[in-house]
Order: structure tokens, then sequence, then C-alpha cells
């Protein structure tokens, strides 16, 4: 579908009762997987740890889960150029169900971490490919108003999802927390099956396996590095500088590889160009931003107060409510003041929230951290959204899948890149304390992490500053200049 500008778009065009009603529904049902995924297992961390044990390894029910779905991004959405949108968000549902199915199994806390892993490699297809179908099936200015719609479905699970994590973890299991998934992902096969029906150009293609194997085994390392630099072994120990040796010279070699294939997976001359690099360092910085709010919040209050699961999954709620609040309406202020001028006003509020946070670390209150993170989520809202649809809107359709998965897999990696250097500012001020139960120290472990979120929203706040100036309908944001740069 070719990108239209901001003309007027009538609600009832692109809602249930259009044409495409359906296909938004079956949309918004593979978004609630993903977004009560991520909100209802932070308020359920003590309760597992309380029955599997094994504290220290808690951090890694995140991290695998973002390693997992960050190094298969690229793959997926590279496929979705060549076979199709389909095959690969309907892997992606078989995938997560069965990873939700193991999990409710695990019989210790490395099982569970593992069957982590089948969720995240199905989150790498569903995330960037409900993203990829909206931007097939509308125009910019339809999107406007569908992003609503998808808004809604995080605004619901911003709320159900920590409620349901906590109810289950205090009041019957939290198996029930991945069990839930089950009957939500065989509803979203058959739905995808019905409704969702595309027209793909049938032809050879020459899969990059070379390219695939290196960019799996380069990403896993370096990252792997990243989250256990300082906690499995030391930063300079031999286990580290192999896993960061290793994760570069494949990476390198992938660089390599790339300059030759026929179809590569990852076309590296799209990174080159200024908005794709602008907004995939936005993402960057979202994925850190929602991380390292999201899994210490929880903690900080649990620890630091001892409320209830509930309690703290009512304040992660508040930020995962203002996320789509701000989503609902972003689109109406891209359409109007354009792109940057949106982003540009979203980083600055997450970076007020982000500072409220660390500047009332000190003084732990519930209500406190609830308002600055509704402000930090607000912020967000309107960052994620407008950057996506503007690197959405500068490509056709054939590269669509691969920008789109470029902005998810950002968001992964800097969400799995935050968590473990979160971490590792975390365990040091525990180990130079008195300990994970000591108030104190769980305070200042806790401040200091805040303080790390609010730089990494400053230098997103830097990164905005660099997206082109104009409105959605301008050269900048148009695919005429990608494609000329391609000649």
């Amino acid at each position: 579908m070719s990108e239209t500008g901001n003309g007027a778009v009538s609600r009832t065009s692109v809602g249930f009762r259009s044409d495409r009603g359906r296909v938004l529904l079956t949309l918004m049902l593979t978004t609630g997987l993903i977004a009560i995924d991520a909100t209802i297992l932070a308020t359920a961390v003590p309760s597992v740890v309380k029955e599997l044990g094994e504290f220290e390894q808690f951090p890694w029910l995140f991290s695998v889960y973002l390693l997992a779905q960050a190094v298969s991004v690229p793959i997926y959405s590279k496929l979705s150029d060549m076979i199709g949108r389909k095959p690969i968000i309907l892997t992606g549902v078989g995938l997560f169900l069965l990873g939700s199915v193991l999990a409710v199994l695990a019989w210790n806390m490395t099982s569970l971490i593992a069957f982590r892993v089948v969720q995240g490699l199905g989150a790498g297809a569903v995330a960037p490919m409900g993203m990829t179908i909206i931007g097939d099936l509308y125009s910019v200015a339809e999107r406007a108003i569908v992003q609503g719609y998808i808004a809604s479905v995080w605004a619901v699970a911003s709320v159900v999802g920590p409620a349901l994590g906590g109810i289950f973890s205090q009041f019957t299991s939290w198996r029930w927390i991945f069990g839930v998934n089950i009957p939500l992902c065989l509803v979203a096969v058959w739905a995808l099956l019905r409704f969702y029906h595309e027209q793909v150009e049938r032809r050879r293609h020459r899969i990059d396996y070379p390219g695939a194997i290196l960019l799996t085994v380069g990403l896993t390392a370096f990252i792997l590095a990243l989250l256990e630099g300082g906690n499995a072994w030391a930063w300079l120990s031999l286990p580290s500088l192999i896993s960061f040796g290793l994760g570069v010279a494949a990476l390198i070699g992938f660089g390599f590889v790339e300059r030759r294939a026929t179809e590569p997976v990852l076309d590296l001359a799209i990174l080159r160009r200024p908005l794709i690099l602008t907004t995939t360092a936005l993402s960057l910085g979202v994925g850190a931003l929602l991380i390292g709010i999201t899994s210490f919040v929880p903690t900080y209050l649990e620890n630091a107060l001892g409320v209830v699961p509930l309690v703290s999954g009512a304040a992660v709620a508040a930020l995962t409510l203002g996320w789509p609040l701000a989503a609902s309406i972003a689109g109406r202020m891209y359409l109007t003041r354009g792109y940057r001028s949106t982003v540009l006003w979203g980083s600055m509020i997450a970076v007020v929230g982000c500072l409220g946070l660390a500047v009332s670390g000190p003084w732990p209150n519930p209500w406190t951290v609830a308002a600055a993170s509704f402000v930090a989520g607000f912020g967000l809202g309107w960052i994620a959204a407008p950057s996506l649809i503007a690197a959405q809107a500068s490509v056709d359709w054939d590269e669509r899948g691969v920008v789109t998965g470029i902005n998810v897999f950002a968001r992964s990696a800097g969400s799995a890149v935050g968590v473990a250097i979160f971490g590792a500012i975390a365990t040091n001020v525990i180990a130079a304390g008195h300990g994970e139960q000591d108030y104190a120290t769980i305070v200042s472990a806790s401040t200091w992490v805040f303080v790390a979120v609010a730089v990494v929203a400053l230098g997103t706040l830097l990164a905005a500053l660099t997206m082109p100036r104009g409105s959605v309908d301008s050269p900048a944001y148009s695919s005429a200049p990608a494609m000329e740069a391609e000649r």
C-alpha cells in the first residue's frame, strides 16, 4: 500500500467494521501476547525465586528472553520480506505457545530460563511482524488512528498484566503467569489462519545461511558477555575476553559476508541512511529505559518497603499505562507537527520522569514511583511509535520488514544491554554494602540504577535532536531518497 500524507481519514474506514477490521483484531490479539508477557512476570519474580531458589539467576528470566528475541528478529524480518509475513508470524505464535507450555512445567530456575529462550524466539517473530503488517495495510495517516487501537492493547495489558502477576503469585501459583498464554496463542493461530491473507510475489530466493549463522553467533556471544560480565565472571577474565572476542570476530565476519551476499540477511547499506540510524538509536534508548524501570521497580519496592507484589505491579502498570495513552494521541501530533517534534517532546517528558525516579530514590514511596513511572512511560509513547512509523514510511514493501526488524532488534538489544549494565550496577552496590536484605543497601542500589536510567534518557534526547526536520510529507520521510541512495 502506498504511503499517503496527512489527509483526513475516518475512523470507520480503518476500524473494526472496515474490510481490514478482522485483521486489525487479530493483530491486536497477537500484540496482546507480547504486551501481557512484558508486564506480568516482573511482579512475580519474588514468588518464583521463593519456590525455585537461585536468586542470583533471576535476571536471566528477562535477559535470555530478550537475547533470544534480539538475535532472531533480523532473521525473521528478512525472511518476511522474502516469503511473506504470515508464515513468520504463525511460526512465532507457535514457538511462544510451546515456550509457555514448557514454562508451566518448569522444575527449577535453570529449566525455566531455558523455556524463556523458546518464548523469546517466538516473540522475535511476533513483535516485528505485527508492526510490519500494519505498515503494509495502512497508510501513514491511517496509522495515526490504528496505533490508537494497538495502544489500547498495551493499556489493558498494563493493568491486567501486573494485576494477574500479583494475584497469581500471591493467591495461587506463578505458573499461571505462563498458563494464561496458552488459550490466547490458540485463538491467535486460528484468527491468523482465518482472517489474514496476503499476496506475495513468488520467486526464487537465495537464503543467506552464512550471514544468518555469523549474525546469530556474534550477537549471542557479544550480548552474553555483557550480561555475565561482572556477574558470572570478572570483566577482564578469560571467559569474558573469549565471549567478547568471539562476538566481535563473528560480527566482523558477518560484515564481510554481507557485502558479497546476493540477498543479505541484513543489508548494511540501510543502516547508513541517516533516518534509519537515528531511529535505531532511539529504539536502543527506549529498550534500555523500559527494562531499567520495569525490572527494577518491583524489586526496589518489595525489598525496600516489603510491599506485596500487587502493589509493586501497580507501580509498574503506571509506566505501561502512560505509554499507550501517549501513543494513542501521538498520531494526531506527528501528522500536524511532524515526527521530529513529537519525538523531541516525548524524549523531554521521559527525561523528566526518569529524573524523578532518580531524585526520589533515597525515599521509597509507591505513589512517587508510580507517578514518575507514568511520566516516563508517557514520554516513551511519544518516541517509540512515531519513530518506527517514520522509518517505515521511508522504505517500500520489500524493505519494510527489515527496517521494522532493525527497530525491534534495537529495542531488544537495548533492553538486553540495559539489564546487564543496570544489573551490574545493582550487584556491585549490594556487594559493597550489607546484602540484598539490608534496607539501606537496596535503596542505594536502586537509586544508582535510576540515576543510570536518567543518563540513558538524556542520551535518547540527544538522539532525537538528530532527526530530520519537516512534515510527514517531506522528502526526508519518503521512500524516494532511500531508493536514490541505493542507485
